[in-house]
């Protein structure tokens, strides 16, 4: 199956890549944690790191999702929201910082995108997980120190510079 999957990869789009990468990384990790469940020989620690990534994956795939909290990522994935933020602590982060970081980036590279100069700022803060505007611009003002229009506008700047 999984051959079959890298010889198609060539024809997907890159988002189509991203999800069937996604559910082959949550097919192995499920066969991973049924075998892990049946024999103890796994350490925990690889267990834990399997499941990082697991949820790192899951947390790409659905960073549109204005509902992609802690909770809801520790029911998705059948363990307690306290043991969530435990495994994302033993690598440096915490939950709630990783879904902003990536949102951000996220939107900072569709503000940055000449072709979606059209694009409201509003609609790609909702694209990417921010439905009210004023917490997209606080978040994003923080972070970057600028707020989106300004940041657009400077990308905007560049472009034409290098023209």
């Amino acid at each position: 199956m999984l051959t079959g999957l890298a010889d198609t990869h060539a024809d997907l789009t890159s988002a189509d890549s991203t999800r069937l990468g996604t559910t082959a990384v949550d097919l192995a990790t499920a066969l991973l944690a049924h075998h892990a469940d049946r024999q103890t020989l796994i350490p925990a620690g690889s267990r834990q790191r399997a499941l990082f990534e697991q949820i790192s994956a899951y947390i790409a795939t659905y960073l549109h999702d204005p509902g992609l909290t802690p909770g809801a990522i520790a029911a998705t994935h059948f363990i307690s929201t306290r043991y969530l933020h435990r495994i994302f602590q033993q690598h440096g982060a915490t939950v709630g910082d990783v879904i902003r970081q990536q949102r951000l980036a996220r939107c900072r590279r569709d503000l940055a995108d000449p072709s979606q100069c059209t694009v409201p700022i509003a609609a790609i803060a909702m694209r990417w997980g921010y439905p009210r505007p004023s917490d997209f611009t606080r978040a994003f003002r923080a972070a970057s120190g600028m707020t989106p229009s300004e940041y657009r506008s400077a990308g905007q700047d560049a472009n034409r510079a290098q023209r």
